[in-house]
């Protein structure tokens, strides 16, 4: 199994003291029967359209050449199509082409959405995630909401308050990887549910 997880500087762990992010963490928690390969490919402040454009050349490379291979990707989005005044309707243009193509292609694919930010973009984080939940349905793709279970969660904004970034420190990306883990992530690789 080779799996490739392609997003923004949140996908590598930005602000982690122990530097493992929310992909280490449920990496370290998959117990694979075979030996799995898996890559981080992030981008800083990559918005969807970033990401639409070059996911296939980086993960191409990384991806079994043939059907022996079972190749997974993992979309991880984050908050800066907000940023970067992209509307709805293009962000989830953008997810719907990559999911659409990455199908073609033979990869399965799962959806980890933008976590909170800053307080005054809470509302439109909603809707943006809310708005990849429907692609994501639309499609029987597995999609976490990291939005709202964070949203008002205690620990989430006591992180982002030490840190004085829009990045997490170790207990938020511990909570964003609990999500992942207990969001169908075992059951999208065919592994037994943890304990």
């Amino acid at each position: 199994m080779r799996i490739c997880v392609v997003g923004d500087e949140l996908s590598v762990g930005v602000g982690d003291p122990r530097a493992l992010g929310w992909v280490g963490r449920v990496m370290a928690r998959s117990h694979f029967d075979r030996p799995a390969m898996h890559f981080t490919l992030a981008v800083p402040g990559e918005t969807t359209s970033g990401l639409g454009a070059r996911w296939e050349a980086e993960t191409g490379p990384r991806f079994g050449p043939d059907a022996e291979y079972d190749n997974r990707l993992v979309v991880a989005l984050g908050r800066h199509d907000l940023d970067a005044g992209l509307s709805i309707a293009r962000s989830r243009l953008n997810l719907a082409n990559v999911l659409d193509m990455a199908s073609a292609n033979g990869a399965a694919t799962f959806v980890v959405g933008p976590p909170p930010g800053r307080p005054e973009d809470g509302d439109h984080i909603a809707e943006l995630s809310a708005a990849f939940a429907d692609v994501a349905s639309r499609r029987r793709v597995p999609y976490v909401d990291t939005y709202t279970p964070l949203a008002q969660h205690e620990q989430w904004l006591a992180d982002l308050a030490q840190s004085g970034t829009l990045y997490p420190g170790q207990a938020g990306y511990g909570l964003m990887a609990w999500l992942v883990l207990h969001t169908g992530w075992h059951a999208w690789l065919g592994l037994p549910a943890e304990d």
